[in-house]
């Protein structure tokens, strides 16, 4: 390779960088297309269904207009239907389910993680992704015949105690009266709600017992040598590390929750006005509004469904979009 002649005061030649390229493998390059496609696969298939739901849910929206949002009652062939109080019920229901399944998918993580013997631990970790196999329809019956007749008890000492708080008070329930009937306490939000959250506990669980079990080795010895008890080091090193995995996992189960229909649709009552006591009698979600009145529904009220499918479809999509966005921009995301 021959320079070019440098005479006295000419520059230098600038600095190019040089190209490097990778030469992948043939199994690479076809893993990465299978993967590539996959991925596309899936956005394509959501943009369908949202296409499809928007499509569908056309007619009644432009009927409706915003009143959709606003409208408690739900009669789609007179005109006058909307989906507020399904909003508040799915809602109510869903944080129920939250409260219910966090303390128990964050002491099972802990306890899998951190505590339990090496030789319990696969099976443990089994069993509790096989309870996320779990039928919902299981679920439901468990609501239904055997939960609903034990915890009514409970939603009364509920209400008792704190029925100065409107969220857990009850109309026509006495305290002070021993014949008050308990038929007010069932099929509740209270009691949908525990139904659901013992379903979103194995997904919970999973995701967290994972974000924690990648808390840095390194970082455990060191707390554990300066002194630091088990459960102080999981509370400096463990619970911060996790933190972000934490409110992932909660979210994508409350994006589990608000979806969820057959174990609903068993246990409540429905009713089409916006029902703020959890502990009482009665409520409503989008997901069983559309199990209830899809069979006998006409045209318009099939589109008035399609409607409130696609605002749980959006409503959906953007909780587990935000939990993603969480996970990825938490210590653990970034490391994994």
């Amino acid at each position: 390779m021959t320079t070019p002649d440098l005479h006295v005061g000419d520059s230098p030649p600038p600095d190019v960088p040089r190209t490097l390229r990778t030469r992948r493998a043939p199994s690479d390059v076809v893993f990465r297309g299978v993967i590539r496609g996959g991925g596309v696969c899936v956005l394509v298939i959501m943009l369908f269904v949202g296409s499809f739901l928007l499509l569908r849910a056309w007619p009644a929206l432009r009927s409706a207009g915003l009143s959709f949002l606003t409208t408690q009652a739900w009669e789609p062939d007179s005109g006058n239907f909307g989906i507020a109080a399904v909003i508040v019920g799915t809602a109510l229901i869903a944080l129920v389910a939250v409260c219910t399944a966090l303390p128990l998918a964050l002491g099972t993580s802990l306890y899998i993680s951190e505590y339990a013997p090496r030789r319990l631990r696969s099976g443990l970790v089994t069993l509790v992704d096989l309870m996320a196999a779990v039928p919902s329809v299981v679920f439901g019956l468990w609501g239904v015949f055997f939960l609903q007749g034990h915890i009514t008890g409970i939603a009364q000492w509920l209400s008792t105690v704190l029925g100065w708080i409107p969220l857990f008070r009850v109309d026509g329930s006495d305290p002070s009266d021993p014949l008050t009937s308990m038929t007010v306490f069932t099929s509740s939000t209270f009691i949908a709600g525990i139904v659901v959250g013992l379903m979103i506990t194995p997904i919970m669980t999973s995701i967290m017992r994972e974000v924690f079990m990648q808390a840095p080795l390194g970082e455990r010895e060191g707390a554990l040598a300066l002194g630091s008890t088990r459960w102080g080091m999981i509370r400096s090193v463990v619970l911060p590390y996790g933190a972000g995995g934490i409110v992932g996992a909660t979210m994508l189960g409350l994006g589990r929750a608000l979806g969820e229909t057959i174990a609903v649709y068993m246990i409540i009552s429905p009713v089409f006005v916006i029902q703020w006591h959890v502990l009482q009698n009665g409520t409503s979600s989008i997901s069983s509004l559309i199990a209830l009145r899809y069979g006998e529904a006409t045209p318009t009220g099939m589109a008035a469904l399609m409607a409130a499918g696609l605002f749980l479809f959006l409503v959906t999509l953007a909780v587990n979009f935000a939990a993603s966005a969480i996970v990825s921009r938490s210590r653990s995301g970034a490391s994994s």
